[in-house]
């Protein structure tokens, strides 16, 4: 089975051309949006906490994650100067991938307006690249799939998860590989996935990290809202419950590993199959972190909500049959109807993927997107619960 995609000189595949402009920070934002609006394609991505690094350094690694992807044919790193983190820090490992990078700091460039005028002649450089690119037939073994859901209802777990589920199969199957995430959604979900781990190792891994995410979000005296009231009036009641929906999505094949994005990196899929990963519930912060994990697309499941990730395209899947809406690309409203079963739409979402990998536009492709929100877990909070950090 093969696609349509772009080859980059790292020998990674992307199925979309854009160019990232990274703020490494905020006070870079205003600059980073001007020069976007010179090219359709551009990708603004601004670090929010501060321009300092030190104990900052997942937001470091996911900036750099982010211009390594194979989706980003370019990219130009842009600092005010007076921070922490150097444009250098950033380019540099991108620019080993073969990529064209450019780098600004606002005042070495002398303020903001040259700032702006040297960003716009660095996008034409990179639009005059993209445009010589022409697509490729590879192998369905170069795409790399993020698994997520958001606004989950009942439906969800009755319907567009577990036509996901068995379309993560099926593409696995033929090569692919997929990446789900949600930790915390997958808490009394434990001793299924243990059954699928394919070493003592992974169960370690697949144990500990779950019960970090646990805990971190029920510090005593501080816990905070994990149930949205989407999720409560759409027919879930409980973290478990939504759960046991959510593990319908990540199909049933061994799972390979558990990828980290943490203080120390951000780790990477070795071989071919599926994989969980530390990508966050929160739905910006986790289309940054799929990318960050080299996934060129994302499937989502969802009651009806239309998220959009401005780099990485997401294939939208609903079954519910009051909410549905013309931002969903896959209808599964008939496996609640009695009218389709779930191998059907399974069959028609990794239709759908091949030909998004191909280049068709999603429903809401380039339209309503969120933003790329970089999160990080908090370094502090993590050492006052003494929780463990695998290298």
């Amino acid at each position: 089975m093969e696609f349509l995609g772009y080859e980059r000189a790292d020998g990674s595949v992307g199925i979309r051309s854009k160019i990232l402009i990274i703020a490494v920070d905020e006070c870079c934002e205003g600059i980073a949006r001007r020069i976007a609006r010179e090219d359709k394609d551009s990708v603004v991505v601004t670090n929010w906490y501060t321009c300092m690094l030190g104990g900052n350094e997942e937001t470091f690694y996911q900036m750099i994650a982010l211009g390594q992807n194979p989706n980003a044919a370019g990219a130009i790193v842009i600092s005010m100067g007076c921070g922490s983190i150097l444009p250098s820090q950033i380019a540099d490992p991108i620019r080993k991938t073969g990529k064209p990078v450019f780098e600004l700091t606002c005042q070495h460039e002398g303020g903001t307006l040259k700032t702006i005028a040297k960003g716009i002649e660095y996008i034409k450089e990179i639009r005059k690249e993209i445009d010589l690119l022409k697509p490729v037939k590879v192998p369905l073994s170069r795409l790399v799939v993020g698994v997520k859901c958001g606004g989950s209802d009942t439906s969800s777990g009755i319907a567009s998860n577990p036509a996901v589920g068995l379309a993560v199969d099926k593409l696995i199957d033929a090569g692919a590989s997929c990446i789900g995430g949600e930790l915390f959604e997958l808490i009394g979900c434990e001793h299924k996935l243990l059954e699928r781990a394919v070493s003592e190792e992974v169960k370690e891994r697949i144990l500990g990290l779950i019960r970090n995410e646990k805990l971190r979000w029920g510090v005593e005296g501080a816990q905070v809202e994990t149930m949205s009231i989407g999720n409560c009036t759409g027919g879930l009641t409980t973290i478990e419950e939504k759960s046991l929906g959510a593990l319908h999505k990540m199909g049933t094949k061994p799972i390979q590993g558990v990828l980290q994005i943490n203080r120390y990196g951000v780790e990477k899929i070795k071989a071919r199959g599926f994989y969980l990963s530390e990508t966050t519930m929160l739905c910006g912060g986790a289309g940054v972190n799929f990318a960050s994990l080299g996934a060129q697309m994302i499937l989502w499941t969802s009651g009806a909500a239309g998220y959009e990730c401005p780099l990485l395209p997401v294939i939208r899947v609903s079954g519910n049959t009051q909410l549905y809406n013309d931002d969903m690309d896959i209808d599964a409203r008939g496996i609640l109807l009695g009218t389709a079963g779930i191998a059907d739409v399974a069959e028609a979402i990794c239709q759908k993927v091949l030909s998004v990998a191909g280049g068709e536009k999603t429903a809401l492709e380039g339209i309503g997107f969120s933003t790329m929100t970089l999160y990080q877990k908090d370094v502090r909070v993590e050492n006052l619960l003494k929780l463990p950090c695998y290298k």
